[in-house]
């Protein structure tokens, strides 16, 4: 069914939550939201990763104004990494390029660990990234072979608290600042661990003042008509950013 032309009183300008799901990019989501609904601009604050799901903050019509001040909002995610395995894009969507025992790493080990990786920290961004090098995207670099020195970044992990480990699966929560890789973050604790991680799965479940309660899901926009798309839409002057006050 297609959604009604939005009429004048209609306008969509502000901000709309979407909860992503597993395989779509984040330009997926925006591309899906301008057609569906007519919107000729539509950017998002803070990408996802297609193996990522949850909360996909989408901008609409005047709001992409404010894309970097939303961007820069701190967000909390659930997630799984598996120990002993390494792969080139520091998740399972990614190849596998090493794999070591992980027999001998307890929970209490994993937990010890994590304090290394907390508070601020300078992470080395993943080849398979969106960044650029000399003009081209890292992962056009890497589907090509070729590995390219990329600058270390400040970032600040407010929490990373492991939640419990059932066989090479250890399940956490994490809380971090603007432009923390989490599946580097994962990679990075299992070369210290000395057994190799990837994540599995990751789940955002708050950006900046959004949380997971107030999105929508991608079959709920196919169904709903262009009056109740509007209904769901954040006013965009009532918007403010949110930084955890440990990174202050």
């Amino acid at each position: 069914m297609n959604p009604v032309s939005p009429a004048s009183h209609l306008a969509m300008n502000g901000i709309l939550i979407v909860d992503k799901p597993n395989g779509w990019t984040s330009h997926d989501v925006c591309a899906f939201v301008r057609n569906r609904f007519k919107i000729p601009k539509v950017g998002h604050a803070g990408t996802l990763d297609p193996l990522a799901t949850g909360v996909l903050v989408l901008l609409l019509g005047k709001a992409t104004k404010r894309s970097m001040e939303m961007t820069a909002c701190d967000k909390d995610y659930d997630g799984i990494m598996e120990l002993g395995i390494k792969t080139d894009s520091h998740d399972r969507n990614g190849k596998v390029i090493g794999e070591k025992p992980f027999e001998s790493v307890t929970f209490e080990a994993v937990c010890d660990k994590v304090r290394e990786f907390t508070g601020e920290i300078i992470q080395t961004p993943p080849m398979v990234s969106a960044l650029k090098y000399q003009g081209v995207r890292l992962y056009k670099l890497a589907r090509q072979g070729r590995e390219v020195p990329r600058e270390g970044r400040k970032v600040f992990v407010h929490e990373f608290r492991i939640e419990k480990k059932e066989g090479p699966k250890v399940y956490f929560h994490a809380c971090v600042s603007k432009g923390t890789y989490l599946r580097t973050l994962v990679n990075d604790l299992g070369e210290a661990l000395g057994c190799f991680a990837t994540l599995a799965e990751l789940r955002r479940i708050r950006s900046g003042q959004f949380s997971l309660q107030e999105s929508v899901t991608i079959e709920t926009l196919k169904q709903i008509t262009a009056e109740e798309f509007y209904q769901k839409i954040h006013p965009f002057r009532l918007i403010s950013s949110y930084v955890h006050p440990l990174g202050a």
